[in-house]
């Protein structure tokens, strides 16, 4: 029933997003037409179907990929009592993705139909003693980089969502969560110098993607520091980046390109003059809008590593933009954002709980980006 109603959903954001512009006849000639794809937007039938994959596995606490390090058998603990706050949703960094997703939607759609059940889900969670739990655990010998980079990233983009909410019940669970973050940001600080080379994979260790949203929260939060440290390593690892491979992606199982995230953390960093200048060396033809970047296809959903395609179609997305959004000399890479996100939202119910319990984050915060000025 939930993956009946979210697929009506999303079909509803493509057909009310899609009207289409009259595509240009195909003639026996070697002349071929170029689609469009108008960008989707989220409504609140959307986001009240979207919200039930949070929703559905906020507290679900099996399966569970665990990912730690045992350093005795009474280490080995159900997932619910080692992470009392973020056991749902598969893995600890997914049940981030589900908090964050639920909050967003709770704060751009007060009439959200689930709210109310999110919210009894989320208060129960998130308490002083459980997020004490998730800090000592954090503090235990072998688990000081649990989740580095890639979790901690969201768990500071769901502190800055909480932040940001003008609500009594925001401020309080912002207050909560805030001694988790401010570990997380103590031992990214802590990190981050020491790495002499950047990881520039596809997947969950990706220095740049680490580096954007912690940038983001470092900004929000006025951390002189962290934004410092960010944009120094960000400038001695890819200030000197020319033809990135673009070709080559993506890798198997990528749900984030390596290419396109470090163009998320350079605009960021560098001047509007500078970010030109290298972005022109780093992806040549890009100032005139050429990119040649194909949509990824996934070949079988129930596979949780193979459905990372889907991901890395939403995350192309909000790099295109968020780029376009800040440069609109960009603003002709749109289409391509857009036939990514026309391409993929449909992809969310077929791929059964592999890809259900982290992708919606992943759409949400792409949408959240084509619209934000």
């Amino acid at each position: 029933m939930i993956k009946r109603l979210i697929f009506s959903s999303l079909v509803i954001l493509l057909v009310s997003s899609c009207n289409q512009k009259e595509m240009a006849q195909q003639t026996n000639s070697d002349i071929s037409s170029q689609d469009v794809f108008p960008t989707p937007q989220l409504n609140l039938e959307q986001a009240n179907n979207l919200s039930l994959l949070p929703l559905h596995c906020i507290d679900k606490e099996y399966p569970n990929k665990m990912g730690h390090v045992t350093a005795s058998p009474e280490d080995q603990k159900r997932p619910q009592e080692t992470h009392p706050v973020f056991y749902g949703c598969f893995d600890w960094h997914s049940a981030v993705h589900g908090y964050w997703s639920s909050v967003t939607l709770i704060k751009q759609f007060p009439e959200l139909s689930t709210k109310a059940e999110l919210l009894e889900k989320i208060q129960y969670n998130l308490t002083t003693e459980n997020i004490q739990t998730e800090i000592d655990y954090l503090n235990t010998t072998h688990n000081k980089t649990f989740e580095r980079t890639y979790g901690w990233a969201w768990l500071l983009k769901l502190q800055q969502e909480l932040d940001t909410w003008d609500d009594p019940v925001g401020k309080e669970l912002a207050l909560i969560l805030q001694p988790l973050s401010n570990i997380i940001v103590e031992r990214y600080q802590e990190y981050l110098p020491k790495l002499n080379y950047a990881i520039r994979v596809g997947e969950h260790s990706n220095t740049a993607f680490g580096m954007v949203f912690i940038w983001d929260y470092a900004v929000h939060s006025k951390n002189l520091q962290l934004q410092e440290i960010i944009s120094e390593k960000a400038l001695q690892f890819y200030k000197n980046d020319s033809d990135c491979p673009l070709s080559w992606e993506p890798s198997g199982y990528d749900f984030l390109s390596p290419c396109l995230e470090e163009i998320d953390i350079m605009r960021r960093i560098l001047s509007a003059d500078d970010f030109h200048e290298w972005l022109a060396r780093f992806l040549p033809g890009i100032e005139n809008g050429d990119l040649q970047l194909a949509v990824g296809e996934v070949s079988d959903r129930t596979d949780g590593k193979l459905v990372h395609i889907d991901g890395l179609n939403l995350s192309r997305a909000w790099v295109l933009y968020g780029l376009s959004k800040q440069y609109p000399r960009y603003e002709s890479l749109i289409d391509i954002a857009d036939e990514h996100m026309q391409f993929t939202l449909p992809n969310l119910v077929a791929d059964d709980y592999e890809g259900g319990h982290w992708l919606g984050s992943f759409a949400i915060y792409a949408l959240q980006q084509a619209h934000n000025d």
